[in-house]
């Protein structure tokens, strides 16, 4: 048996070829994983992309909002400029009728006395309510009493009442035996 010179290279380059072609495989592999990854990777910036103009959007909305805000405020508050100087002129006019009428001091004393009469008559309302107070305490009291005695009264009427009963039992019986 003669081994031929060559059958050992083929060997090699056989085995060199089926290793190659394994990594190739596997390289090819890790490609597609790796598009895979980059696609879904590309879907989620897209998604952050449209996320991220609905929120421009919002925001830019909202902006427009204030900035109308802020224009209506402006506005008010150049109408209340305008009615604060108004308010301002009748004050000074009201100042000046103030001037000119007649002392009030007198109205006040006279004011004072009526309020120091009326102030005499509550108390004494307030005298007469103690003494209609601790009437209507010893009128309830009375009551109770009243109450009391009603309840006893009640309770001999349920005893007359039974022995009423216990009589006109035997007396039922004999009711059928007495002429009319």
């Amino acid at each position: 048996m003669t081994v031929d010179p060559r059958t050992p290279i083929v060997q090699v380059m056989a085995r060199l070829g089926r290793e190659t072609q394994l990594h190739l495989d596997e390289r090819h592999r890790h490609f597609k994983i790796t598009d895979k990854v980059i696609v879904v990777f590309s879907l989620l910036l897209i998604a952050l992309a449209s996320l991220n103009v609905y929120y421009v959007t919002v925001l830019y909305q909202d902006l427009n909002g204030i900035v109308d805000n802020m224009d209506s405020m402006y506005s008010s508050l150049s109408r209340v400029d305008t009615d604060m100087d108004l308010i301002a002129r009748r004050f000074s006019r009201i100042n000046v009728s103030i001037g000119e009428m007649s002392p009030i001091t007198a109205d006040m004393a006279s004011m004072r006395d009526s309020i120091t009469a009326m102030r005499d008559s509550m108390v004494e309302i307030e005298t007469s309510m103690v003494v209609i107070d601790e009437n209507m305490w010893h009128m309830s009291n009375a009551m109770r009493g009243v109450a009391d005695n009603v309840n006893l009264m009640t309770g001999g009427v349920s005893i007359m009442r039974q022995n009423v009963h216990q009589i006109s039992g035997p007396m039922g019986a004999i009711n059928p035996i007495l002429p009319n």
